[in-house]
């Protein structure tokens, strides 16, 4: 059984930013890139995504806005936040606002990048089978309910 790529998206404004991830990135990952914040969310609209990579200074929507509204649309895949500037109040949004997994600084180092999208996926793996777990749960309470409501009704 071959093991399933992880879909990574990635936004930034900046066109090579973009080339140079799905050109470092492809092989190993299954990249899907956007321009906007706009774009980024039909993407997820459209396709499932593992992990959003986003870039912090953009025009029209920051990187904080865009992982808000990730965070309420589409709460499911990790968020990690990339900023070239040491701008504090960025990433302290970034992680109240749009409950990051990881914040990385701008030139990012290919290997710290790819070990933060590993890390990032264990954490989504985890989390999925937690809400897998719940949904269980709460199925075999809702037939226990019923069985316990037809012992008292017979």
């Amino acid at each position: 059984m071959t093991e399933k790529k992880i879909t990574v998206l990635y936004v930034d404004d900046e066109e090579n930013n973009l080339f140079s991830f799905k050109a470092t990135f492809r092989i190993k990952y299954n990249v899907l890139t956007a321009l906007s914040g706009d774009e980024a969310l039909k993407i997820l609209a459209e396709k499932p995504v593992d992990i959003v990579i986003t870039d912090q200074r953009m025009p029209e929507m920051t990187g904080v806005e865009f992982l808000e509204k990730v965070l309420q649309q589409f709460p499911d895949p990790m968020r990690i936040l990339l900023t070239g500037y040491a701008d504090m109040t960025a990433v302290i949004d970034a992680v109240n606002k749009g409950k990051i997994f990881h914040y990385l600084a701008k030139p990012w180092n290919e290997a710290e990048l790819d070990e933060t999208i590993k890390s990032a996926y264990a954490k989504y793996l985890e989390k999925a089978e937690l809400k897998d777990i719940n949904e269980k749960l709460e199925v075999s309470n809702d037939q226990l309910e019923f069985l316990l409501r037809q012992k008292l009704l017979s």
